[in-house]
């Protein structure tokens, strides 16, 4: 699940714009679709809501709450805490009875699931998304209409150990998918090193370090029409990827738990993963570990335009709330740059206004600021309620391919034949 993460302490830089235009998505106009949506009113707030959040946001979110009060006399702003693991159960049973909150966090994979059951209202027109980064929007969207605005992001980059890669003649990471490999073998070679880098051999989420790769060489995976992954542009991501366990550079069977232990011992130096991951190896590599690492881009066949994978989650209104002045103006507070700010300094969440980024506390790292231009270019598969089936094909798909030495073509073919009869499950 792209949301279910480790407490982040990164930032990363946004871009200002609404529509998708990167390969990987369609075109979108400007702003959201037509809509039915009902403004809403900031003035004379009364009443009570009630918001549903899952791991550390559900447990801090009351402080911001209290502030939000305190501006508004007169109102009350419930916060529940869920656990992730049950949070979507949760959902689902509610969305069915009838019961849903006023507002929730909603995972950046599950607006589509929602929208497509008409649980969340459309976002008001007069809501001002301009300075969200348009990947994040892009989770919101369900035909051209936004179900809520993003909170909070994240992206993947490659890790690496600066000191290694130098030894083995790198003294920068190559952006093309060859020389990266090449690196990789380099690095392999190194004394106490024995594998290259730590591949995710497929598996829940494993889609989400190969459609990167599969984006970065051009493919459009999904339109209006649908998934599609017959194309050459995923073929060749994936045989890419697949010769990294066929050719002995990454294991197929790697032990749980292990990245950040392997990533400081210089066992595996280089892996793919979130902004969170800064902080457990600064802390598991102790006083100067930050000195011997570094970031780099999801490399692209021949080193132009890397996409990465946009996560994260976004805030959503449910049809059911009697309250509803109220919890778009609770929406629209968490979206303000300096109560971003604020809760980044509470939480380290990524803040999804692109203004919130001047402050010195999110712009002076320029580890942070790699994660900031990756996010520019990063891409998230579109919000149609079919994608957590779709996903777990692909999934699956992939761990054959690591593990079992599958043929990529007739997997894909496989994934393609799940997609196309699930469609986009729009109804």
């Amino acid at each position: 699940m792209s949301t279910r993460r480790t407490r982040l302490v990164v930032a990363l830089g946004l871009a200002a714009a609404l529509s998708l235009t990167a390969c990987g998505r369609s075109d979108t106009p400007e702003g959201t679709g037509e809509t039915d949506a009902e403004e809403f009113s900031s003035d004379d707030l009364q009443g009570e809501i009630e918001m549903w959040a899952m791991g550390a946001e559900g447990e801090k979110l009351p402080a911001l709450a209290d502030a939000f009060m305190a501006d508004n006399p007169g109102t009350t702003v419930n916060i529940t805490a869920i656990p992730w693991d049950a949070a979507y159960d949760k959902f689902a049973n509610a969305i069915t009875a009838g019961t849903t909150p006023d507002v929730a966090m909603i995972g950046s994979t599950w607006s589509g699931d929602f929208a497509g059951q008409g649980a969340l209202e459309p976002l008001p027109e007069s809501f001002d998304t301009s300075g969200f980064f348009e990947g994040a929007v892009g989770t919101t969207m369900v035909d051209d209409v936004a179900y809520g605005v993003p909170w909070y992001v994240e992206t993947r980059m490659v890790y690496y150990r600066t000191d290694i890669a130098e030894a083995a003649g790198y003294p920068e990471v190559p952006t093309d998918w060859e020389g990266f490999q090449e690196m990789a073998v380099a690095m392999q070679g190194q004394p106490d090193v024995e594998w290259g880098i730590n591949l995710q051999p497929g598996g829940e989420g494993s889609w989400q370090q190969v459609l990167p790769l599969a984006w970065s060489a051009g493919a459009e995976t999904d339109d209006a029409e649908g998934f599609h992954f017959d194309s050459p542009e995923v073929l060749s991501a994936v045989e890419y990827f697949q010769s990294f366990f066929t050719d002995g550079i990454s294991d197929p069977n790697p032990p749980e738990g292990q990245t950040e232990a392997d990533f400081t011992s210089g066992r595996i130096p280089m892996f793919i993963s979130g902004p969170w991951m800064m902080s457990l190896v600064e802390d598991l590599g102790g006083e100067g570990f930050a000195e011997l690492y570094d970031v780099a881009p999801i490399p692209s066949p021949d080193g132009s335009t890397s996409h990465s994978f946009v996560g994260g989650a976004n805030l959503g209104v449910f049809t059911t709330s009697e309250n509803r002045d109220l919890a778009w103006s609770w929406v629209q507070y968490l979206s303000d740059p300096a109560t971003q700010v604020e809760w980044y300094g509470q939480t380290s969440d990524l803040p999804a206004i692109q203004s919130a980024w001047d402050d010195p506390a999110l712009s002076d790292d320029p580890k942070l600021a790699a994660f900031g231009v990756q996010l520019e270019t990063a891409l998230a598969p579109a919000s149609y309620p079919s994608w957590t089936q779709v996903s777990a094909a692909f999934d699956g798909e992939m761990e054959k391919i690591a593990k079992a030495g599958a043929d990529p073509a007739s997997s894909l073919a496989a994934v393609q034949e799940t997609a196309d009869e699930l469609g986009t499950g729009q109804g």
